[in-house]
C-alpha cells in the first residue's frame, strides 16, 4: 500500500532505479531536483546532501534562495519502492502563480494509471490549511490529459489555460475546507 514518507536516504537505490525510468532532460515536477546543486545524486554522498536540502525548504525559520519559496517535500512509496513525489509551496512567488502552483507532484512510468497522483494530491491537500492556506493553485501542461483529470477529480476548477515561460499552462484552483469545518 502506497504512503507518503519525507524524503530519505534509505530509498537511494530505489530513486536512482526510478529517475533512469524518465526520458533526459524532463522535468520531474514536484521533485525539487533544483535543488541538487552542484551535488552527484548517483553518489550516497550526493544524494544525502540532496535530501536534507529537501528536509531544509520546509524550516520557515532558514533563508531559501532568492527565485525559491518553501516547500514540503514526500515521496510516494511503497514498502522501500520509490513511486513518485510531491510538493506543498507554503505561498507562490510570481513564477509559482503564473505557471507553477502550490503544488507538484509526479509519478514514474513504470507506476502510473495506478491512481497514485490522484491520492498523494488529496493526502497533500489535506495537509495544506495548517500553512494557512484557504485555496491552492495547480497548473499542469495544457497537452497532459492524466494530470488535469487528477487535479479536476480533487475539486480542481480551471481558472484560465495560459502561455507562461514553463509553456502553455492549464491553471486550476481547488478551495480549501475551512479546519474547523473539515471533521464534522
Amino acid at each position: 500500500m502506497a504512503e507518503l514518507i519525507a524524503p530519505t536516504g534509505r530509498l537511494h537505490s530505489s530513486w536512482l532505479t526510478a529517475r533512469d525510468e524518465w526520458q533526459p532532460g524532463t522535468h520531474q515536477d514536484g521533485a525539487g531536483l533544483r535543488l541538487v546543486g552542484d551535488g552527484d545524486l548517483n553518489s550516497a554522498a550526493g544524494f544525502a546532501s540532496w535530501v536534507e536540502r529537501l528536509r531544509r525548504q520546509s524550516d520557515r525559520s532558514l533563508p531559501v534562495g532568492e527565485a525559491s519559496v518553501h516547500a514540503t517535500h514526500w515521496w510516494i512509496v511503497e514498502g522501500e519502492t520509490y513511486l513518485g513525489a510531491i510538493d506543498l509551496r507554503h505561498y507562490l512567488n510570481a513564477f509559482l502563480l503564473e505557471g507553477g502552483g502550490h503544488i507538484g507532484y509526479s509519478v514514474r512510468p513504470f507506476a502510473r494509471r495506478r491512481g497514485l497522483a490522484s491520492w498523494a494530491l488529496g493526502a497533500v491537500l489535506q495537509k495544506a490549511p495548517a500553512l494557512g492556506l484557504d485555496r491552492v493553485l495547480l497548473t499542469c501542461d495544457d497537452g497532459n490529459v492524466g494530470s488535469a483529470r487528477t487535479i479536476e477529480s480533487n475539486g480542481g476548477v480551471l481558472e484560465d489555460v495560459r502561455d507562461t515561460e514553463a509553456g502553455v499552462k492549464r491553471r486550476y484552483w481547488i478551495t480549501l475546507p475551512r479546519p474547523d469545518t473539515a471533521c464534522r
